[in-house]
């Protein structure tokens, strides 16, 4: 091949490879493939989660979809979108942890977002130590919904909206940890200074439940059965 079409070639090659990053590149796009890593949505839901109208979250899913990063389901009138498979997920939290070691700015707008970080954490590894010896209750405080999507084997599903309610329920024998949908995520530290504000011993894990995924250590997850996608 002649080095000037050669150098075309690798040229169109490594277009081809930044077109990922381009799909990437917005902040709505990164909280759509966070939010999908999670469990499948519909248009609506994905735009009541991200804050945006249903026409601006169709555009961004259809550019995710144009990518090959999301993938469409039809559920009768419903479309469910997923990420194509795992690998995107690791690819989000691969470039959000790059993002936290090397970019100053991160954890200014964290904490600007999150609050100050007042509730203490447990490692992944170490909250599976405990669970094997019976020393701790684990909740998920994620929307139901996504815990009937996978969670952390022998994790219990309450939902942050409905903890006040299942506090007196909790033993207090053991301490509580709280998971959710990662180490940016609210709810584990509001269901630990709500369980804490009624006495009882608690703290966050300090990833989410693709996190533990992602380690390798137990989840419960339902067998994926294969569908027509959407038109």
């Amino acid at each position: 091949m002649p080095s000037a079409s050669r150098r075309r070639a690798k040229d169109e090659l490594y277009d081809a490879f930044a077109a990922i990053a381009r799909a990437m590149a917005s902040g709505r796009r990164a909280e759509i493939i966070d939010l999908l890593s999670q469990s499948e949505r519909s248009v609506d839901e994905v735009a009541r989660e991200i804050d945006q109208s249903v026409a601006n979250t169709s555009h961004h899913l259809r550019s995710l979809a144009h990518a090959g990063l999301v993938r469409s389901r039809r559920d009768g009138q419903r479309v469910l979108y997923r990420l194509v498979d795992e690998r995107v997920g690791k690819l989000w939290r691969a470039l959000r942890d790059v993002a936290v070691e090397h970019v100053a700015e991160v954890e200014v707008l964290a904490a600007s977002y999150l609050g100050a970080r007042d509730v203490d954490a447990v490692t992944a590894h170490d909250l599976a130590e405990r669970m094997a010896k019976g020393r701790v209750v684990v909740l998920d405080v994620r929307p139901r919904a996504e815990y009937e999507a996978g969670h952390i084997a022998g994790a219990r599903p309450v939902p942050i909206d409905e903890l006040g309610e299942a506090v007196d329920a909790l033993p207090r024998s053991r301490e509580i940890v709280a998971y959710c949908r990662g180490p940016f995520c609210v709810y584990a530290d509001d269901a630990v200074r709500l369980l804490r504000a009624r006495g009882i011993r608690a703290r966050r894990l300090d990833a989410g439940y693709p996190e533990w995924r992602d380690a390798g250590l137990p989840v419960v997850a339902p067998v994926t059965v294969p569908t027509r996608e959407a038109g």
